[in-house]
């Protein structure tokens, strides 16, 4: 195991190769992650049977993986699943703009941010579909509250940003070892996934918070490097992920709607497993994975950056027909059982809160109307 002195990203980067076995070996211990799977696996037995349910998930897992000894085998398991969980929840996944990237670089991946766990797996799966090497994904620690959480996440090449600090100093300097984290995984060939704000677009405002690229700045900072100069070296990709129906609307929905109703949201204990669970195997319909353009040319600003890309996300939208029917335009070729789709999901939801599942789904109509 790399000590924390020696490698000053031990705490947050994910596991390597001769961290992987170990780290399996504490996850199948953990009954906690036992407990979750029995939970969500077989909710209606896991109280009268869970003794000998949790002996036999066990005995399952140090069998499946019992064999993976490097991160890539981790991450064949992990496409596995993710081709069981397109079949299930998708009608189709479709990708472009995948051909504008060279397979030999690097790339620092900006997208919008719809689903937690979905949309890194699904840029994932569009590059690894394609042959290219999977990329090491950003996460919070505020969704790695449990153990055998940052467990899962280390082994799927996530790196953990620290959003907890306690004042400005422990801020910076969490943001500082990010900075250099970033720069040094692409210093290593390795591609970054990063969402263009802190927390999903529950609203569908996709907007790039200039704040991160501010960050990803710090390193450069300290090289002394222009801001311009830097980021052009980071080979920044916008991303756009399109969901014909988001899983998780209504949940979306109900947390804007009580903050409007009563100025703030209480999470539950579990709420953001939950969310993740719900994005993964819910229905999803068409998705689509956008790639723009590589940023070459890089504004002086980060206001300035953010605006180009936003412009790219916004470009790249899929629309689908519940764009069309929430924004009230191009109805015409929507047909009857979409129209009937949309009724049942705003009929699902009390009429105060019905223009926020408007605003949500009609967002990517308005973004692209407004640079057209």
């Amino acid at each position: 195991m790399t000590d924390v002195n020696t490698d000053p990203y031990a705490d947050i980067r994910p596991y390597h190769d001769d961290e992987v076995q170990a780290a399996i070996s504490r996850l199948i211990a953990d009954q906690e992650f036992i407990d979750a799977i029995l939970h969500y696996r077989f909710p209606h037995l896991a109280g009268k049977f869970g003794w000998l349910l949790s002996a036999g998930v066990k005995f399952f897992l140090k069998r499946k993986w019992s064999k993976l000894r490097t991160v890539n085998q981790v991450q064949l398991q992990v496409a596995t699943f993710m081709e069981q969980m397109i079949a299930k929840s998708t009608v189709q996944v479709s990708c472009s703009g995948i051909e504008q990237l060279d397979p030999s670089k690097p790339y620092l991946f900006i997208s919008n941010h719809r689903d937690i766990a979905m949309d890194p797996a699904l840029v994932n799966w569009s590059l690894h579909q394609q042959g290219l090497d999977t990329l090491r994904i950003a996460i919070g620690d505020n969704l790695l509250r449990k153990a055998c959480a940052t467990e899962l996440m280390k082994l799927n090449k996530s790196f953990i940003v620290k959003r907890g600090a306690k004042g400005p100093r422990e801020m910076l300097k969490n943001l500082s070892q990010l900075s250099g984290y970033i720069k040094h995984s692409l210093d290593e060939g390795q591609s970054i996934w990063i969402a263009q704000k802190e927390g999903r677009a529950k609203d569908g405002n996709d907007e790039t918070d200039p704040a991160i690229l501010k960050m990803f700045y710090m390193e450069g900072k300290k090289r002394g490097e222009r801001f311009s100069e830097y980021l052009s070296g980071l080979n920044i990709v916008p991303v756009c992920l399109s969901y014909e129906f988001d899983p998780c609307d209504k949940d979306k929905v109900n947390e804007l709607w009580q903050k409007q109703q009563h100025g703030h949201y209480q999470k539950g204990e579990l709420e953001d497993i939950d969310t993740i669970i719900k994005g993964i195997v819910g229905f999803k319909g068409r998705v689509h994975v956008a790639f723009g353009k590589p940023l070459n040319a890089i504004p002086d600003d980060a206001d300035a950056l953010a605006a180009l890309i936003d412009q790219q996300i916004w470009q790249q939208y899929r629309l689908f027909p519940i764009n069309y029917l929430a924004a009230g335009v191009g109805t015409q070729v929507v047909d009857e059982t979409h129209r009937q789709v949309w009724h049942d999901k705003l009929s699902s939801l009390p009429e105060d809160a019905r223009p926020l599942l408007v605003n949500m789904y009609a967002a990517p109509v308005e973004k692209q109307a407004k640079i057209a």
